[in-house]
């Protein structure tokens, strides 16, 4: 028998599951799942997950205030919202908070997916504390530009496409998460608009999105000459749903795999390097991301051994700007050239503070947002 997904008038909706054919939300309208091409089970399975992301989105979280204190970035002295910490013993304070959103796209549907952001209802780029959205697809240096091209689709665990937006505050964020405009862009305004995301999702997505939050750390980031244009907070492109919208920028991210008891030195040892970064052709915003593992909410499993604690997200006009940064002295200095003692000897490198060695990943991005400040 074809799988029924029931809905109620009411819009409310049951936690609980109460087996694996039927989701029960009271009853009225039955949609039969046999008109998808994709089996009941997936679908079930995607629209429960997915419904259970969504409402981690929603679930607010506090955040403390503490005093102003100096940090080693290009943002200006601010309340900050983290922790207290400062700059010599402790964890540093973050300059923003960053949230992500992890996809599997089903191969094929790539396009269908990028549509479905580009013409969502979202007012994004009007909210207090917005800073800078896109959408990432992950690609390899070796691919063309703008190829749709995934190196790892049947291997990598975390997806193909990220959501990317920073937030000036934590607070900005969960303000976001807990108000009309996020159930406007999650198609949460009417039980059919719900109900219609969540069978979209389904039929485009492998599995349930990934949310990961992260403080931003060391932030730095130019003021744009200009910034794409918005019509009510949102862009306005054409997506047909046959071709991948065209890359707007370049995103290189390096994962950290560091242990608690190095985490101090580790944030210490990026403070204290020599980055030229602002002076390079091409350069939008860097920030080292640190994984908010205390984020709550329904759908936001614990992270695992396998995730990076850490990760460097460095923004680029495009890709031929970062690969002229890569080639270049600015990229040597940061990355801690073979210094020589008095005697001619060489440095010994610091000893390496991770469990195991980084792992770079790139990305294009497109649909990019941005405040007139930057990032």
């Amino acid at each position: 028998r074809p799988t029924a997904i029931r809905l109620s008038d009411s819009g409310s909706v049951k936690k609980n599951i109460s087996n694996s054919r039927t989701l029960y939300f009271h009853t009225t309208y039955i949609l039969p799942t046999a008109t998808m091409k994709i089996s009941p089970l997936t679908s079930l399975t995607t629209f429960a997950a997915t419904l259970a992301c969504v409402q981690s989105f929603q679930t607010a979280s506090t955040s403390r205030v503490s005093s102003v204190a100096p940090l080693r970035s290009t943002v200006s002295p601010e309340v900050d919202t983290s922790s207290p910490t400062n700059v010599t013993g402790e964890l540093l304070k973050r300059d923003r908070y960053v949230a992500t959103n992890r996809f599997t796209v089903r191969k094929g549907r790539e396009a269908k997916f990028e549509q479905r952001w580009a013409t969502r209802s979202s007012r994004l780029a009007s909210l207090e504390g917005f800073r800078y959205f896109h959408l990432m697809r992950r690609v390899s240096l070796d691919n063309e530009v703008n190829s749709g091209i995934d190196p790892m689709g049947e291997t990598d665990a975390f997806g193909n496409y990220v959501s990317f937006t920073i937030w000036k505050e934590k607070k900005d964020f969960n303000a976001w998460r807990g108000g009309e405009a996020f159930k406007e862009a999650h198609g949460g305004t009417s039980l059919f608009a719900f109900v219609t995301t969540m069978v979209s999702s389904a039929m485009v997505l492998q599995g349930a999105p990934k949310p990961a939050f992260y403080d931003g750390l060391l932030q730095q980031s130019i003021i744009p000459e200009s910034v794409p244009e918005t019509v009510d907070g949102w862009r306005k492109v054409d997506a047909d749903g046959t071709n991948i919208l065209p890359a707007e920028c370049f995103v290189a991210c390096n994962q950290f795999f560091v242990r608690p008891e190095n985490a101090v030195a580790f944030e210490q040892r990026w403070a204290n390097r020599t980055s030229k970064l602002k002076d390079c052709d091409g350069f939008v915003s860097f920030s080292m991301l640190r994984r908010d593992a205390k984020a709550k909410g329904h759908g936001i499993a614990p992270m695992g051994e396998e995730e990076p604690t850490y990760m460097s997200c460095t923004i680029w006009r495009d890709r031929d700007a970062f690969n002229n940064w890569r080639n270049g002295n600015a990229f040597k200095e940061a990355h801690g050239a073979t210094e020589k003692k008095e005697d001619g000897e060489d440095v010994k490198p610091p000893m390496p503070l991770w469990s195991k060695p980084p792992e770079p990943v790139f990305y294009e991005g497109t649909l990019v947002i941005s405040s007139t400040e930057g990032a």
